[in-house]
């Protein structure tokens, strides 16, 4: 973990603290403009109520809409949108059928399950089942166009219009720099810099953690690239065929840069466990890789040094090796020809408990919110429903933290709301706003919920006013929804409901400490069966390793940001979070101390030692038995213990893996720190 992690900062603190990603100026201009076209068109023709139907596709567009490669794009946008045009119909279909209070919250409840159970099925299947959710509520009550019929058809159009506009940029093909694979495995080596120019400080860890997130990231881009090499057929001309031999040779090339990334990766945690840093100029050559990966190619020279530890020899392999792959030669990285995992994929059924429980979950809240709304005289009943489902979306954090800033985002975006059409009510500045609101949309969903909330409501409402549905002093009451929808989640989705923080922090730790084992296990296994060419220059001792280590490092990833999310909530949940950290920490360190002993394996000639891999993972199997059981460790190392920073850099005549055993055991107790 990072230090500021670790800072004494009190939750509220840590949940006002908003990012600072940087500006996503495409996605913006691309935002801006498929929502201002859509009602332009329909004020230029009269139909702005169809048009109103083809912004709000657009904005659902924009919300699922990332720099990524176009089949990437076109699925996650077209799964989420698809969702939402199926919600829209059927509140639409309700509204038309004239459907009484009661049968409106049965059907709303019943597609709030629905929603739920495909929420907690993955990244796609949480985006879809949240619009799902939400445009049956908002078609159950916003004015229906004419036909009743044409609202999911007109979002779909509005949908597709920003899918096109991100094509755009496609019409040079050839060039290196507008590919986002290249962009993205660019980014990681300019992450993979920083961290080698950080090392043995106390950025070093940030550093590294970022660079976790550009493989994640790089990862996920080039989930569909593999795929691809084998989809393809033969064209009937030798302009089809050398088309597609061109692109197969492409896709084969960035996957070694990737590979090779992967192993300069390892390296450099290695060394950063050790507190090893290397001299400035190796630091500058991952820079130098990233400038001619962006130019399509180059030769990136490496300079002689004398590495003289294992992990230092190792980061110099693996460089030469980046080098080699960057500039078009072919060169053997030794890791398994199977591809990274599609990201895509439904991480649970969508009828496992998991997603039956949070299906539950969701149907619970939209049955209370049904209820209370058709008990008392709220103006815009369908703002309650939107509202919940918007707050338990699954992959964006504490539900106590989104139901607080959800709620005083909307008073904010209301006041910005009042404030903008006490200048003016006309058409076409309108058009404008929302143009102006949708455009900043990307850059606050990354920075904070509560200002996405900020930017989102005044669109929403803005979008409401030209459908001739609101006016300015009907805004104000969607504030008291929007605290009694909030009040709704935080008393049955949250308080009342039988989910605990232990069941969202310790299943990702034991999923952390499985894929360490695992990634241990291989490098054990590797040593077994060294031979004399892995010896004298592979960059990686075993087909499996590098996949191995990047699960486990993804794991670790997904620990540190349950950890963090609790750590920005009020207790219990916060205390649990705080007990926690230091065991995230210290298997963040043993992904380190794995990589380093990989090293001395490989370029040192060292055996290992079974009792101090039997120490590993019997340390391993208790830290995983305690996550299960709920016992987080119950005295923390002190800040001057192995597990926080080692005050020396690690002597590489003695095991990695032995410190790394240490570390463990201080950690639960088993052995005094020494």
């Amino acid at each position: 973990m990072s230090s500021s992690d670790a800072s004494p900062s009190p939750w509220w603190a840590r949940a006002a603290r908003p990012a600072r990603p940087p500006l996503p100026v495409a996605l913006m201009v691309r935002a801006a403009v498929g929502m201002a076209l859509p009602l332009a068109v329909g004020l230029v023709v009269h139909q702005l109520d169809l048009g109103v139907f083809a912004g709000l596709g657009a904005m659902h567009a924009t919300m699922n809409d990332r720099v990524e490669p176009g089949r990437l794009r076109a699925a996650r946008i077209g799964t989420a949108v698809l969702a939402s045009a199926l919600g829209m119909l059927i509140g639409t279909a309700l509204q038309h059928t004239g459907a009484d209070g009661v049968g409106l919250g049965v059907a709303l409840t019943l597609t709030a399950f629905a929603s739920g159970a495909l929420s907690a099925t993955g990244p796609r299947g949480s985006a879809a089942g949240m619009l799902l959710l939400v445009s049956a509520a908002l078609g159950s009550g916003m004015p229906l166009p004419r036909p009743w019929w044409a609202a999911p058809p007109m979002m779909l159009v509005g949908a597709a219009f920003v899918v096109l506009l991100g094509l755009l940029p496609a019409g040079a093909p050839n060039r290196p720099a507008a590919d986002p694979c290249n962009r993205a495995l660019a980014a990681a080596y300019e992450a993979l810099g920083r961290t080698l120019v950080d090392l043995g400080g106390p950025r070093a860890a940030s550093s590294r953690q970022v660079l976790t997130a550009r493989l994640n990231q790089l990862q996920d881009l080039l989930g569909t690239s593999h795929t691809n090499r084998t989809s393809r057929t033969s064209g009937t001309s030798n302009t089809g065929r050398r088309s597609g031999r061109d692109h197969r040779d492409r896709q084969e090339r960035r996957r070694r840069m990737y590979e090779a990334a992967l192993a300069a990766t390892e390296a450099a945690t290695g060394l950063l466990w050790a507190r090893r840093p290397v001299p400035p100029e190796v630091a500058e050559v991952p820079a130098r890789l990233a400038a001619a990966v962006r130019q399509g190619g180059g030769e990136v020279a490496v300079p002689d040094w004398r590495p003289d530890t294992p992990s230092r020899q190792a980061l110099d392999v693996a460089l030469r090796a980046a080098a080699d792959t960057v500039a078009g030669r072919d060169t053997r990285i030794g890791t398994a020809p199977a591809p990274p995992p599609d990201p895509w994929r439904l991480r649970a059924r969508l009828l496992s408990r998991g997603s039956v429980r949070y299906g539950l979950r969701v149907a619970l809240c939209i049955a209370v919110g049904s209820a209370v709304t058709a008990n008392f005289p709220l103006s815009k009943s369908y703002w309650v429903p939107m509202t919940i489902a918007f707050v338990l979306k699954p992959d964006l954090g504490s539900v106590f933290l989104r139901a607080v800033s959800r709620s005083v985002g909307t008073v904010l975006g209301v006041a910005v709301t009042a404030a903008l059409l006490m200048v003016t009510t006309d058409e076409w500045a309108l058009t404008a706003m929302a143009a102006g609101c949708v455009a900043l949309l990307p850059y606050a969903t990354a920075a904070h919920y509560g200002l996405n909330t900020v930017v989102m409501t005044p669109m929403a409402l803005i979008l409401l006013q030209l459908g001739g549905q609101s006016s300015a002093a009907e805004f104000w009451p969607r504030v008291l929804d929007t605290v009694l929808a909030s009040a709704i989640v935080l008393l049955f989705g949250y308080l009342l409901w039988p989910e605990r923080p232990r069941h969202r922090i310790e299943p990702r730790l034991v999923d952390a400490t499985t894929a360490l084992r695992a990634y241990l296990d291989a490098v054990v296994l590797d040593a077994a069966v060294l031979d004399t060419t892995l010896r004298n220059g592979s960059t990686h001792g075993g087909n499996a390793q590098v996949w191995l280590r990047r699960t486990a490092y993804r794991s670790l990833a997904d620990a540190r940001q349950e950890v963090r999310q609790g750590l920005a909530e009020p207790p219990p949940t916060g205390r649990l979070a705080e007990r926690w950290l230091p065991a995230t920490a210290a298997l963040e360190r043993l992904g380190g101390a794995v990589a380093a002993f990989a090293a001395q394996i490989r370029y040192g000639g060292r055996v290992p030692d079974p009792s101090e891999v039997d120490r590993v993972r019997t340390a391993l199997d208790e830290l995983t038995a305690a996550a299960r059981a709920h016992r987080p460790p119950t005295a923390p190392p002190a800040p001057a213990a192995p597990t926080d920073r080692p005050a020396a850099p690690h002597d590489p005549t003695r095991s990695a893996l032995g410190r790394a055993a240490q570390e463990l055991e201080t950690l639960l107790g088993n052995r005094p720190a020494g």
